[in-house]
C-alpha cells in the first residue's frame, strides 16, 4: 500500500492505495468522482481522459501513485457551479453527445486542444486530435461542430468601435 496525495478539482486529496491502482480506479472508487469513465480497459476509447498537471491523460494509463504531488481535474471540476464550462455548453448546444459515455473524455480532449490552438482551431485538427477518443453513437459530426464552436467563442471580445 502507498498513500497518495493528489489535488482533485483544486482540493486536497489523500488515501492509501495498492500499488497497481489506476488513477481511474483512485477517482471513481476511492474518491466517487464517477463523471471519469472505463470504457476499455486499454488506452484505446479516451472515455477516461482527466488533465494531470494541465495536460490530457487517459486515466486508465496512469497509477494513482504517479498522480501523488499532481493536480488532477476530471469532468466534475470544469462547471463553475451550476455555470457549465463553455465546452460542455458548447456540447449541449451543439448536441455533441447521444449515449453520453464518451463524452466526458471528449470534453476533456477538447478542452486540453482548445487551450493549445485556441480560436484558430480547426476542423482537421479537431478530428486529428480526437483520434485517441472513440464514440459508437454520432458519427463526430455534431462534437467536431461543438468544438469548433467553443474554439470561435474562446477568442477575445472586441468591442466593434463606435
Amino acid at each position: 500500500m502507498s498513500d497518495v496525495t493528489i489535488t482533485v478539482n483544486g482540493r486536497e486529496m489523500k488515501g492509501s492505495v495498492e500499488d497497481r491502482t489506476l488513477l481511474v480506479q483512485f477517482l471513481r472508487d476511492n474518491l466517487g468522482l464517477t463523471g471519469t469513465h472505463v470504457g476499455c480497459d486499454t488506452s484505446q476509447c479516451g472515455a477516461c481522459v482527466v488533465h494531470v498537471d494541465g495536460q490530457p491523460v487517459k486515466s486508465c494509463t496512469m497509477l494513482a501513485v504517479q498522480a501523488s504531488g499532481s493536480s488532477v481535474t476530471t469532468i466534475e471540476g470544469l462547471a463553475n457551479g451550476q455555470e457549465l464550462h463553455p465546452v460542455q455548453a458548447a456540447f449541449r448546444e451543439h448536441h455533441g453527445l447521444q449515449c453520453g459515455y464518451c463524452t466526458p473524455g471528449m470534453i476533456m480532449t477538447a478542452v486540453a486542444m482548445i487551450e493549445r490552438h485556441g480560436p484558430s482551431l480547426d476542423e482537421h485538427t479537431v478530428r486529428d486530435e480526437l483520434d485517441g477518443n472513440i464514440c459508437r453513437c454520432t458519427g463526430y459530426h455534431n462534437i467536431v461542430k461543438a468544438i469548433l464552436s467553443a474554439a470561435a467563442a474562446s477568442a477575445p471580445q472586441r468591442i466593434a468601435a463606435e
